[in-house]
């Protein structure tokens, strides 16, 4: 608005609080307004319809939002049925007061803007604009002006998911020696191994048991950006290796419930791993305490000589909703989902139909193509991908969640499959689906934007034999709670000799007071 520094209008609108106007007469002050500024007929058109919003609630007397520094009373017996009334000069301040700043205030922080929408809640797979305000996702539509943002992020050629949800990691890190993945050392600390894959969301597969639930808390959950929830193991130490992992004395399911009363918001899940005996009362007390606590169990079926059988585990033991994972493992100790003519079992699909979760757990020793390549063969799928994210996997065939996604899209899973067991699936299995998972309006704004490449790719798996592949997934964009926390290629931020931003300050605390450009 020429002539008019922002000071001068906020002390003339000081002058004008009590003013009273109708709607009729902000009509005329936008036609007014067109003639005095030369505005195009299209644009006094939109300025009345943005009017007509601000300033004609159907109710009695109530104030109207500050808008410019001004507000507004009136009610809707003052609107005036005879012709309008000459306007006053001071009533034309006050339209060209409020004006400029009509247009100022942006609806949405971040805009996706042309990106191919995977949501599987929704039904959603297809190309939409996705904004965010604040930590939630406010308008998923067709197209959205990018007049509306204060971000715009391109994202043609890209596939926008919900955050990915990795129902199986080992994050409870920490400096004991010889307490395998209980705060220790082949543990991993998430931030640097979830966000740059696209993970926001990561739950830790029985590290802590009852005993060492609050220290986890403390030293993991507390201290990481990727929200962390956890499977509780049924052994109070949790998963410290042998012989603490053997205990059937510390399988307490009453104290393991209670702590996971205790700690709902965390504890999403109980886990049961690594028992070596010929005995089923450590599944019966993690079954026993999932149900105590309404929260699904994850069973990894140890190396049992003789090996249990895993038909009774999937029809008898076991309740619908609770998982078995490392369902494409071939490993000593373990009954493998497929014979060796590689024919799955049928008792598998029916555990599936009760009910029963497979989960990939990929890990350092539990995913073999022989059994991935034939079950999926057989129209077996898993409900849920994840990684047995831990030191021993990282570096090997398992690599990241993306990965792992990559290895099942190149086995015949289509790209909505796996996006959907790294998303709405697992949100549905933790009970965490009315926030996570999907892309509804109000939903928290956790957001992965996806590029999947063509071309060669080798996959590996546990026992280092390889896979040519011809998709790769990676990740452009990760958004946890509305804020952007990876971005490979910068795609969310503007290009540095665009923007007028002072020197760094060298300290973070000062970053703070340099605000991304409008």
């Amino acid at each position: 608005m020429p002539g008019f520094e922002i000071n001068r209008i906020r002390s003339a609108a000081a002058d004008l609080h009590d003013v009273r106007a109708s709607l009729a007469e902000y009509r005329c002050f936008v036609h007014q307004a067109a003639d005095f500024g030369g505005t195009k007929p299209e644009q006094s058109i939109l300025f009345e319809t943005q009017l007509n919003e601000l300033f004609y609630p159907l109710a009695t007397p109530r104030w109207i939002q500050d808008i410019g520094g001004i507000s507004v009373l009136y009610s809707q017996s003052e609107l005036p049925e005879s012709p309008m009334k000459p306007i006053k000069p001071w009533y034309f301040v006050l339209f060209l007061t409020a004006l400029p700043f009509v247009g100022l205030a942006q609806e949405y922080d971040i805009l996706l803007k042309g990106g191919h929408v995977i949501d599987a809640k929704n039904g959603r797979d297809g190309f939409f604009d996705v904004a965010i305000k604040n930590d939630r996702i406010a308008a998923v539509e067709r197209s959205i002006p990018s007049s509306r943002a204060s971000r715009v992020v391109d994202a043609s050629d890209l596939f926008v998911t919900p955050g990915l949800i990795d129902l199986h990691v080992h994050v409870f890190w920490g400096t004991r020696d010889g307490t395998y993945l209980a705060n220790s050392f082949n543990s991993l600390p998430p931030d640097g191994f979830t966000l740059q894959h696209g993970v926001t969301t990561a739950v830790d597969a029985g590290g802590p048991g009852w005993r060492n639930f609050e220290l986890f808390k403390e030293q993991t959950i507390d201290t990481s950006k990727t929200r962390i929830k956890a499977f509780l193991n049924i052994v109070g130490a949790g998963m410290a290796g042998d012989p603490e992992e053997q205990d059937l004395y510390d399988m307490d399911a009453r104290l393991t419930a209670m702590k996971a009363y205790e700690f709902p918001e965390y504890i999403v899940g109980i886990k049961l791993a690594h028992f070596k005996g010929p005995d089923w009362t450590p599944v019966k007390r993690a079954v026993e305490a999932g149900r105590w606590a309404n929260i699904p169990v994850m069973i990894d079926f140890g190396r049992a000589q003789p090996t249990l059988s895993i038909e009774r585990l999937f029809l008898e033991e076991l309740n619908p909703g609770d998982l078995f994972t490392h369902c494409f493992a071939d490993a000593w100790g373990r009954e493998s989902i497929v014979d060796r003519s590689g024919k799955l079992k049928p008792f598998v699909m029916e555990a599936i139909d009760r009910g029963i979760i497979m989960d990939v757990g990929h890990g350092g020793g539990s995913f073999r193509w022989n059994v991935a390549t034939a079950a999926l063969e057989q129209g077996m799928r898993p409900q849920t991908i994840s990684t047995d994210l831990h030191t021993g996997s990282i570096n090997a065939g398992m690599k990241n969640q993306l990965n792992v996604m990559s290895k099942l899209l190149n086995l015949g899973m289509s790209l909505d499959e796996v996006v959907k067991a790294s998303t709405w699936k697992p949100a549905q299995v933790i009970k965490i689906d009315d926030e996570l998972g999907h892309l509804s309006v109000g939903a928290l704004a956790d957001v992965a934007v996806l590029r999947r490449r063509e071309g060669k790719f080798g996959f590996i798996d546990v026992a280092r034999t390889r896979l040519d592949g011809k998709y790769l997934l990676e990740c452009e964009l990760t958004i946890l709670d509305g804020e952007v926390v990876w971005d490979r290629n910068g795609i969310a931020s503007p290009a540095w000799d665009e923007v007028d931003v002072p020197p760094s300050p060298g300290r973070p605390e000062v970053q703070q007071f340099i605000n991304p450009p409008k």
